[in-house]
Order: C-alpha cells, then structure tokens, then sequence
C-alpha cells in the first residue's frame, strides 16, 4: 500500500522505528513552511536552526534508503500550507494511506485531525517514541488529587523508569539535592569554552531573507553554533559530561556578566526537536556519573536529571492536561504592553540589558535569566501573558509551545493561578544580586528603594505584592511576604508605588 507519512520540523527522531526497514512503497514528507515561521516572529537563528537540522535529517534518510519529498522555503512549489501539500500528492502519487507522528503542539494536533477527517483513505497516528511518559500519563497521575505537585511525579518518574535508584530509594539517600544547587559564580572554577559547530548558514540565511520571512534577533552566518545532526548532538552530550557535569549542579541558578553558558549543557534544543532523546541524554549522563563518582558529586547529576526526567516532562504532562484553555488564562488580570528594549535590548537595567541582549545575541538563555530576570520583570510590570508568550516563544530556539507556554504562563506569570507554580516567582534586586553580578556595574544600586538612582526591581515588588495582595492572601506561600509588605511604613510604601508607577507607565526611560 503506497503511503504518505509526514515528518514536523521537531520530529527529527532518527532512532524513530520508521526508519527501522527500508520500504519503497513509503514517502516521506516534510517542507518549511510561511505557516510555521509566520505564526509567531521568529528569531533568525531559530529558523536557521530548523531548517538547517531538517535538512540534515532528510539527507541523512535519504543516504539511508527512504524516499522523502522535501519543500524548501523558495520553492516554487510549496504552498506553505500543511492541508495543501498533504492532498496534492496525496493526488500526485496516487497514495493509498496517510501517516504522521503525533504533534508536540496543540495547534497542529488538531489541524491534523481536522485534515484526516476530509482525507478520503485511511489514516493512522504513532507515537513520536520521544518522551519518557505518554500525553495523558500525568493527568492520569493526578487523578482525584487536590494539587498538583511536580516533586511527586518526579519522584513517581525515578521509581517507574528506575532512574537514580537503589534497592527501592533514591540513590545518595535523597530525592532531591536543589538545596545544593544555589552557588553564585565568582570566578572559579574555570569554565571551559563552549562547544561550538562553526557551521556556514549564509545559503540557508539568504533564502530566509529572500523569502520574505519577517524575523528579528542576530545571527553570524558564518560560525553558526547549534547542532544539526544527531552525531553533533552527541558531541554536545559528550563535552557536557566531560567538562561540565561536575559542576553543573552547584552553579545552575548562577548568572554572569561574562559568561552567558556557565555549566549549562545547551542541549535543549537538540532534545526539543528530537534530534536526541531523553532517555539517551539520561542514559549517557548517568552512566559517565557512575564512572566518575569519586570527581563528581551526586547533587550535580541529581540536578540534571530533575530538569529533564522530572520538570520537562511535567511541562509536557500539564500542557496536555489544559489545552486550550490554558493560553487564554490571565488570572493576574495584567495588561500591560511589552517594552520596546524587549527587541532592542536598550535599557539602563544591567541585568536584562545583557540577558536580553544575549538572547537576541544568541537565542539562547539559562533557566535563570528567563524567569528571575526577564520574567521576573514581566510579571512585576504587570505585562498581559500574551505579549510575554509571543516574544518567549519566538526569540529562544528551543521555544516549541508546549515546553514555553507552560514555563511562561505558568511557571514565570503566574496567569494560570497556580496550576504550575504554587507562588509567583517575584523578587527585588536581593535575589539578583545574591546569584550574579549584574548588579556590580548597573545605572542603579541594588540597595537603594527609592530615588532616581534606586534599582526599579525593588520598587516594582513591593508595588505588585501591595497591588495583588488580595488574590494572594489565602496563599500560605506567600504569607510571609505579605507580613512584611503589611508592616512597611506608609510613606515609605507609597513612595515606592509612585516609583514603580513611574516605571510601568515609561519603561523605555530606564
């Protein structure tokens, strides 16, 4: 029976059982679409990143005996739209019966259900063989519970895939050694460069710009650093737990005028768009852990291990569990625009004058600069989710809905109303200062409240506890802030308010 399968640019899985046996009566099908580079902005890199791994991919099945049918962004051809496509050579080569892999994003998994119900021969569906746990594994976990509570499907995630345990607990006698994982940088121990790919993008690039693609961000097109093929990825994975794991854990939450990766593997967007597996990155880190415990302390692998077996899968598990509703939600009630500087990187602020720019530098970010940094001023500024969600979603490669939506309505502004995060996670420029140095060489003083030259961050957090105080009261996470907030001098509050209004109202002036 001829069928058509088709290949989403995040579904670059060459382990894939697919591709176990060769069969001619099988096309592939994947293309570059305006659909997919146009919903949101993209940056350059993301882009680049994605059409140059997909093309690797292609390639590398081609050499392999399977027959694809690929659409580049200027091909005459191309009508951009997935529906369009599938039935033109549905028509054109005669096919018989249509494949795919489950979509990652909701959007696509119901324009694909929607394009099956019209397509007039059989259809079926397969797993992407990606994850450790299944769509609704989680919402199943927590059925009839109260709470939902990721440090308990974690450890359910250790128990089930046998994962850092021994004789039925947990190896090194804890679950979890995030306690450990709070060091600030300061200079040492060394930090060895970052692996980079050095590739040449310029044709990619060129055919981007020709094809009137609308993007933002900067790209070298000559010394591209982000894997393209599953043999780089594991370079990558290599050089992580060879230079970098032993230190990895203690520094995760650290940030660094100078050092934009830190001990961070830069393994994310590989992962997101399937190029390598989790299960493989768990796997190989574990198995290097096991090799090398008298270097490596347990707190630096059991750090790793929780963002990846247990965090990105709860994303996934809770992204599926409340779709679509969960991108309208906005339970803060915040509607503010988002600021000029987020495209620009144009602010006297230090801290998100080098995190955003390093973000359009590089379209990257660590964990930590994305939520106490540019998320924490998203939130405190009281920015509508939805200006947050479009500029998160677009500037960072690793981006796909269903890890960005939950990380940032939920995780960074709290416009779910707790689903994910049981508080805000709001600070003053205490916390800025404690995990980095972006503080040391700022326009403002950390120190300061008020005044011209007092950081904006601690005005902005007391104006926000004082102004949702009363959605939070019943929040015993939040009560001791609020004892505080409810102890602060009256002039001294009001003070702070008029700053931060001043601020919110013109955050282009600062």
């Amino acid at each position: 029976m001829k069928t058509l399968r088709l290949i989403l640019g995040d579904q670059l899985n060459s382990d894939h059982s697919w591709f176990n046996t060769v069969d001619s009566e099988i096309i592939y099908l994947m293309a570059e679409m305006r659909q997919e580079t146009d919903y949101v902005k993209h940056h350059i890199q993301k882009i680049v990143g994605f059409f140059n791994a997909m093309r690797s991919f292609c390639s590398e099945q081609e050499k392999n005996g399977h027959e694809f049918i690929y659409f580049k962004i200027n091909d005459s051809h191309n009508s951009h739209k997935l529906e369009s496509l599938i039935f033109s050579i549905v028509k054109e080569k005669g096919i018989e019966k249509f494949e795919y892999l489950q979509p990652d994003e909701f959007r696509l998994d119901q324009e694909l259900k929607k394009l099956c119900d019209v397509l007039e021969i059989p259809v079926e569906y397969f797993d992407t063989e990606h994850f450790y746990s299944s769509r609704d594994e989680l919402s199943q976990f927590f059925k009839g519970k109260k709470q939902l509570i990721m440090e308990s499907f974690y450890r359910m995630m250790r128990k089930k895939h046998d994962i850092m345990m021994v004789n039925g607990q947990p190896d090194g006698g804890k679950w979890n050694f995030d306690h450990s994982n709070r060091k600030k940088w300061k200079g040492t121990p060394n930090i060895p460069s970052a692996l980079n790919f050095k590739k040449d993008v310029t044709i990619i690039t060129n055919e981007i710009e020709k094809s009137g693609v609308n993007f933002f961000g900067n790209i070298e097109v000559n010394n591209f650093q982000w894997p393209s093929t599953k043999s780089e990825c594991k370079e990558l994975l290599a050089y992580f737990c060879e230079h970098l794991l032993i230190h990895f854990g203690d520094y995760q939450d650290a940030m660094h005028t100078e050092q934009k990766y830190l001990f961070h593997s830069r393994l994310s967007f590989a992962m997101n768009i399937k190029m390598i597996s989790p299960k493989e990155v768990i796997k190989h880190v574990l198995s290097y852990y096991y090799e090398h415990t008298v270097d490596i302390n347990i707190s630096q692998v059991e750090g790793f291990v929780r963002q990846i077996l247990g965090w990105r899968e709860y994303m996934r598990g809770i992204y599926w569990k409340e779709m679509p509703n969960y991108k309208t939600l906005n339970k803060l009630k915040n509607h503010n625009p988002l600021p000029d500087f987020f495209w620009t990187g144009k602010t006297k602020m230090n801290c998100l004058q080098k995190s955003i720019n390093q973000s359009l530098d590089d379209a990257y970010a660590h964990h930590i600069q994305r939520l106490m940094i540019i998320g924490n001023y998203a939130l405190l500024t009281q920015i509508h989710p939805d200006a947050v969600d479009y500029w998160y979603l677009g500037v960072y490669i690793d981006a796909i809905e269903w890890v960005e939506i939950t990380n940032t309505r939920g995780m960074s502004q709290f416009a779910d109303g707790g689903i994910v995060a049981t508080k805000p996670y709001v600070s003053s420029a205490n916390y800025i200062n404690k995990m980095g140095d972006y503080c040391k060489n700022c326009h403002y003083k950390h120190s300061k409240k008020v005044g011209e030259d007092a950081c904006p961050f601690n005005a902005l957090y007391w104006n926000f506890l004082d102004q949702k105080k009363e959605y939070f009261q019943n929040n015993q996470r939040m009560s001791m802030m609020l004892n505080l907030l409810n102890k602060k001098d009256k002039e001294e509050l009001a003070a702070l308010k008029q700053r931060a209004q001043e601020v919110i109202t013109n955050p282009d002036n600062f």
